[in-house]
């Protein structure tokens, strides 16, 4: 039996993790100035480079605002994140995601899922469907939330490839980590057959090659976790 290699967290990832938590928490405040880097060194017991290295990498995930000769200053992330931000925050929150985050992520992919089917429809091969029909077939075997999640991810992703779109792929895959945790979420709450269906249905109208109606059930899919009769909100 093999065993995965444990490894610890550095120095640095153990700074950006604590100031992300003070200030997710409030403890930093947005518009907090930080103390200079070596006084931070001091407090915290490590070295300058470590402090340096993370309040660069809190800058880049749009935590932090680093005005040179001026001094660094808690940014308001809801505004200058990025998808980074985002997974800290589901990380800081145990997994979960708040409503807003959830309605927001859904809403996103209505637009590019419904360009996705938009834009492969007319132009996708009998081997492209083939593929997809494997996906929905792994599907309605996988055992458990995290397979199905992780199958219907790949699914999706196909589309977004088979649109032609050379960007859509790319941006379905930076946001799979919370992607992933809402299916996740759908299945505990409503079954693996259920996300399963879902799915079939959709491959189904793209084999017609009925674009309406695949658009139409992609929509109503999505709209039935936002506000319909399937909500995953906690």
């Amino acid at each position: 039996m093999e065993f995965t290699k444990l490894s610890a967290p550095s120095l640095k990832e153990l700074f950006i993790h604590e100031l992300e938590k003070m200030i997710l928490s409030g403890k930093l405040p947005i518009g907090e100035k930080l103390p200079p880097e070596r006084d931070l060194a001091q407090s915290m017991q490590v070295s300058r480079a470590v402090v340096n290295a993370g309040i660069a990498e809190l800058g880049r995930k749009g935590f932090l605002t680093i005005k040179p000769r001026v001094g660094t200053f808690v940014a308001d992330y809801r505004r200058n994140g990025t998808l980074e931000t985002l997974i800290s925050i589901l990380n800081y929150n145990g997994g979960v995601l708040r409503d807003g985050e959830v309605r927001s992520i859904l809403e996103l992919r209505i637009a590019l899922d419904t360009l996705a089917v938009e834009h492969c429809i007319p132009k996708i091969t009998e081997e492209d469907i083939l593929r997809l029909k494997d996906y929905v077939k792994q599907l309605g075997e996988a055992k458990s939330p995290e397979a199905a999640s992780e199958i219907a991810f790949h699914f999706q992703h196909e589309l977004a490839y088979l649109s032609g779109n050379t960007l859509m792929p790319l941006i379905f895959s930076s946001f799979k980590i919370p992607v992933l945790f809402l299916w996740e979420r759908f299945v505990c709450l409503y079954g693996l057959e259920a996300l399963h269906k879902n799915t079939e249905i959709l491959c189904d109208y793209i084999t017609e090659r009925k674009t309406e109606k695949a658009v139409e059930w992609l929509k109503h899919s999505i709209n039935d976790t936002i506000s319909g009769n399937r909500p995953i909100y906690y």
